[in-house]
């Protein structure tokens, strides 16, 4: 996994998580609290994420194979998929019955000392994990928002990472409170109240990670910055004159496939155009280095043609031909 796929915050997560959840399992065990089972199967559920994470990156690195031409860059898409699909199973659901569980039969906490030390413990552990993942995910973010940076990544592993860490913490101070106020109260139905949270909290992280893999499983394309640079470097002004149409699309977070039709002169020879196409695609490695797959086809520029615009039959996933009979 290259170093944008956020190893290092992965690791600092997985180790961290797989503290917490022995250390909230033992809370449980003595003090019978709800929240603290629903955080420790969350945390458990949040170390196989990270497990699966990294084998997601392992299998990507594969060589391509003639039946997978492309390579294996997707498999981390794939992962990060499962991920969402853990969390929502087996921590948003999982705390959600709990949590139902325990507020239609209450029961009072007992040795309160152990929830509220582990709970203590575990926000500065998931603390340094999600500092990890701000440190790590600020050498890629830019100037983007996190808001921007979440949606449109293109490696998935920060992105999961960070949601992840933040519920966490967030579902931390939720166990917290609803351990809090069942002590305070006497009554036991605010520590299921609190798992009831911490089970809606997840469920919604679990449903927004699922959107934005998806996307990245459909297929998308470079950001509009990269495809300002490949357009610049496409033409030379001389035998390549313009782009008649282009696509792009990423094989996986660090390799893009570049297509394009570009317009040459009517009376270049077939040299001159292979030389310049040639050129072309050293160019775009140049300027946009995870443009590893690159298929530049030579056309006539014609502006009659041009005015009619795209044709959506020719393109993947435009309208079917309507048949006459």
């Amino acid at each position: 996994m290259s170093a944008s796929g956020g190893t290092k915050a992965i690791v600092a997560a997985l180790g961290a998580n797989l503290a917490i959840a022995a250390s909230k399992f033992v809370a449980f065990a003595f003090s019978g609290s709800s929240s603290m089972l629903a955080e420790g199967v969350h945390s458990l559920a949040d170390s196989g994420n990270q497990a699966l994470l990294l084998v997601g990156g392992k299998k990507a690195q594969r060589e391509a194979t003639p039946q997978h031409p492309f390579g294996y860059g997707r498999e981390r898409y794939i992962y990060a998929f499962l991920v969402s699909i853990v969390l929502f199973s087996v921590g948003g659901m999982f705390a959600l019955y709990e949590g139902y569980e325990k507020v239609k039969h209450p029961h009072e906490i007992d040795h309160w000392y152990w929830p509220v030390g582990v709970l203590v413990f575990a926000i500065i552990a998931e603390g340094f994990s999600f500092r990890t993942a701000i440190k790590e995910s600020n050498t890629l973010r830019g100037t983007q928002s996190w808001k921007e940076f979440v949606r449109r990544a293109k490696a998935p592993e920060l992105p999961v990472v960070l949601l992840e860490d933040f519920g966490a913490l967030v579902g931390l101070v939720l166990a917290l409170g609803g351990v809090g106020l069942a002590l305070a109260t006497g009554d036991g139905v605010w520590d299921g109240i609190g798992t009831l949270c911490i089970g809606a909290l997840l469920i919604i992280i679990a449903l927004v990670l699922a959107v934005e893999t998806k996307s990245l499983l459909l297929g998308e394309a470079a950001g509009v910055e990269e495809v300002k640079k490949i357009e610049a470097a496409v033409v030379d002004g001389d035998t390549v004159t313009g782009i008649i149409h282009m696509r792009t699309l990423h094989l996986g977070p660090e390799e893009l496939l570049v297509a394009a039709k570009i317009a040459v002169r009517h009376d270049d020879t077939a040299t001159e155009i292979a030389t310049a196409i040639d050129a072309a695609e050293a160019r775009i490695r140049t300027a946009v280095p995870i443009a590893r797959v690159i298929y530049l086809e030579p056309d006539i520029y014609s502006a009659t043609e041009a005015a009619k615009g795209p044709d959506r039959e020719a393109t993947p996933g435009g309208p079917t031909p309507t048949l006459d009979h």
